[in-house]
């Protein structure tokens, strides 16, 4: 059929799709008795989603509307990879707040699928799908505590500023669709290389831009970001700060390096300004937070400003390390967040950071790997976040950011005090009383995650960096 060539490169989608359909209608036949069953095959589609992608090929299908290529496939995993963690980190405390419902797993695996569309979006129109299709989940599952006002609160809140940010978003794209005349990414990016691009079209950039800015939660559309971290279901949170902000960084990447690429003059300064603005303020606003969730949020704010900044040096190394950086992130955020979510007192969940008192003396293991996470967020050597920003520092550099690297340089300094609170309040305070037992599920995270930190990373670099590499070369392929 006309269109359909190469229909086989969307497998892991329809592997999605189809997965969704099934355990919807299982746990509709069934009723809430199938939660748990509901969430381990969720947890399945997803890692054999991720298997489709590890072993799939490259290419575009649909006409055009769709496209895979090695970064896509790379950003694909790790958001894989971060859906299929919430989901596990989720079922102990979704049923002691009495939400854990059969339609919770399947949402998140309908919004998996509409970041993986996002991400093989090869025109505009395919883009905004995917992008309504994570939003609209993603709104649902802020909101899934319906009896508590703040999970409310919280998925009103991101209804109504991602409402805003898709307004954007389509506004721009119908500019760039004016004066370019298609939707399809390749055809952009030659009408833009063949001459000097229209004002309205830089414009729609811009719009464009500034939509994907808010998913990331980067300054200056960050404003909700805090308050969406602590209102919504714990799980929730760790869901939002790992594999949503992965696609649309990767979606992001993809449309300044692809069709927007003939504009990455306009581009590189739109995103040098929102990344140091992102480093100063999740370093300078962090400081006086008290809730750990809250905190969290300005940290993620500060992580995604790093990203942005190796995309802003525009090069193959600035990409490379973009994808080092991400996969760092999900690790040392999916590992920090088994901690949160295991910050109980009688079955009652606790967040203030006061909270941590004493935590070596209770629960030395916890503390231990909090402390990897935490050192590893600061930057420091030899655990693997001091990598991933010496890799964009290193980019930036080389592509003559000299004072963007020495902003990022000096907020990195900033948040390390904050990181640093949290391991003082840890192994120096007085201890509070003990925390709950930790569950199994979230130690094994916990423990994984932090062996991942700290010494795997550092003596088994070669293939993620690899795999980066590959990932990054796509784009400069000729």
């Amino acid at each position: 059929m006309v269109g359909l060539e190469n229909w086989q490169i969307a497998t892991p989608e329809m592997i999605l799709a189809a997965g969704a359909m099934v355990l919807l209608m299982i746990g509709a036949f069934r009723g809430e008795k199938s939660v748990d069953l509901v969430a381990w095959l969720s947890v399945a589609v997803l890692i054999g989603a991720a298997v489709a992608v590890i072993f799939g090929t490259t290419g575009t299908a649909f006409a055009g509307l769709f496209l895979n290529t090695p970064f896509t496939m790379a950003m694909k995993v790790l958001s894989l990879l971060g859906s299929a963690l919430a989901i596990l980190m989720s079922a102990s405390f979704m049923r002691r707040e009495g939400a854990w419902r059969f339609e919770y797993p399947v949402i998140i695996v309908l919004a998996t699928l509409g970041m993986m569309i996002m991400l093989s979006s090869a025109d505009l129109m395919t883009l905004y799908v995917g992008l309504e299709m994570q939003s609209l989940a993603l709104y649902v599952v802020a909101a899934f505590q319906r009896d508590n006002a703040r999970s409310t609160e919280a998925g009103v809140k991101y209804f109504v500023l991602g409402a805003v940010a898709s307004c954007m978003m389509l506004y721009g794209s119908s500019l760039v669709y004016g004066f370019a005349g298609t939707t399809n990414f390749a055809a952009i990016a030659k009408v833009f290389a063949a001459g000097a691009p229209p004002l309205g079209a830089v414009i729609g950039l811009v719009f464009i831009l500034a939509g994907l800015v808010f998913k990331v939660s980067a300054v200056p559309f960050h404003m909700w970001t805090p308050d969406v971290y602590e209102g919504a279901p714990t799980p929730v949170t760790a869901l939002f700060s790992v594999a949503p902000k992965i696609a649309a960084l990767g979606l992001l990447v993809a449309i300044v390096m692809g069709p927007f690429r003939p504009l990455m003059a306009q581009s590189q300064q739109i995103l040098i300004m929102v990344s140091v603005a992102s480093m100063a303020w999740g370093a300078f606003a962090a400081i006086r937070q008290e809730n750990i969730k809250r905190l969290m949020a300005y940290s993620s704010i500060g992580n995604m400003g790093y990203a942005l900044l190796g995309l802003a040096a525009g090069t193959e190394e600035g990409i490379r390390a973009v994808v080092i950086y991400m996969i760092i992130y999900l690790a040392m955020s999916v590992g920090t967040f088994a901690c949160i979510l295991s910050m109980r007192r009688g079955g009652v969940s606790v967040e203030r950071i006061a909270d941590l008192a004493g935590l070596w003396r209770n629960h030395p293991r916890m503390a231990l790997a909090l402390l990897f996470f935490m050192f590893s967020m600061a930057g420091i050597p030899p655990l693997a976040g001091f990598f991933g920003k010496l890799n964009v520092f290193l980019a930036a550099i080389n592509a003559g950011l000299f004072w963007a690297s020495a902003l990022g340089v000096a907020a990195s300094v900033v948040a390390a005090y904050y990181y640093l609170r949290i391991i003082k309040v840890m192994f120096l305070d007085d201890p509070a009383a003990p925390f709950d037992a930790v569950e199994a599920p979230m130690g094994a995270v916990m423990a994984v995650m932090a062996v991942f930190v700290f010494p795997v990373f550092l003596v088994f670099q070669s293939p993620f960096l690899a795999s980066a590499q590959a990932a990054a070369h796509a784009f400069f392929v000729r």
